[in-house]
């Protein structure tokens, strides 16, 4: 199978690229030097060219808090260039695989949420991504929208390395401890998305639509940090634990609201494509291994 990858150098991007690569598939990666995902132009062009089996776009503008004040370059990346990319595969007849995330939801359920909850995004991250599924919705597209949440990997920076680097440098710091999700390992999202793929290929394949794909146990960022410093220190890249304090939202203000609860309910991908939720932990323990 021929896969076209947009976002290739990215924390899932450079995951799918090695993935695919070890189940012998065919790939052509792309990054912005490559291809330039906001021109519409340069889209039809380079697909229509290449044409893939399918198409996974990994790429996305994802600092969430700096989306607040650069909102155009946001909406060309999480939304119109799915608008382009959606178009194209509609016209060669591929599936268009795309990653998006719980922040389409306020936050504000108290139970995880299902994938036709009501969208309703607190950020304007957020409601870049909702803008660009509702272009794959409106594409008619055969596609696969998979909602992911808390995203690290090996490549690029996460909260798992930040979180290391401050239990290296200080002695105490705070971390949220009211806003809890579901941790999603970057290897993990490149697997399940692989999987969907060849799925997808198979004649009968007829379960197109969103899911919710994401690590388990639910926990809070404080119990995610927690997790990821007792583990540096028992593999000895930090010399002491420091003192992680639990702090409400409210003492950590940020430029973007984040919602409150970010936990998806994971029954329709398990039951509908075989996928198990992210290994958070393991991969946590994977990340901290090869550094």
């Amino acid at each position: 199978m021929k896969i076209l990858i947009t976002g290739a150098k990215g924390q899932v991007g450079s995951e799918l690229v090695m993935q695919a690569q070890l189940r012998s598939h065919e790939v052509v990666a792309t990054d912005r030097e490559q291809l330039d995902i906001t021109d519409q132009s340069a889209v039809l062009a380079f697909v229509g060219q290449e044409q893939p089996d399918v198409i996974i776009n990994a790429a996305a503008y994802t600092a969430v808090d700096q989306a607040e004040s650069d909102q155009e370059l946001t909406y060309k990346i999480n939304a119109e260039a799915v608008k382009f990319l959606a178009e194209v595969a509609k016209a060669i007849d591929v599936p268009l695989l795309h990653i998006s995330t719980d922040y389409v939801f306020d936050g504000t359920k108290s139970e995880p949420y299902v994938e036709d909850d009501p969208i309703k995004p607190v950020n304007l991250y957020g409601a870049s991504k909702r803008k660009g599924e509702e272009y794959l919705e409106q594409s008619g597209v055969n596609f696969v929208n998979l909602r992911t949440s808390w995203v690290f990997g090996l490549e690029g920076n996460n909260f798992v390395k930040t979180m290391i680097r401050l239990a290296s440098e200080r002695d105490e710091f705070g971390v949220i401890d009211d806003q809890l999700g579901g941790p999603t390992f970057a290897a993990d999202i490149a697997s399940a998305l692989l999987d969907i793929a060849e799925q997808a290929q198979e004649n009968d394949f007829d379960r197109w639509g969103t899911y919710h794909f994401s690590g388990m146990p639910y926990v809070s960022w404080w119990q995610f940090a927690d997790y990821a410093i007792q583990k540096a220190f028992e593999l000895g890249q930090i010399s002491a634990l420091p003192k992680v304090n639990r702090l409400t939202t409210d003492q950590y203000p940020t430029p973007a609201k984040r919602p409150h609860n970010s936990r998806m309910d994971l029954s329709k991908v398990q039951e509908k494509l075989g996928l198990k939720p992210s290994d958070w932990q393991f991969g946590v323990d994977k990340l901290l291994s090869k550094a």
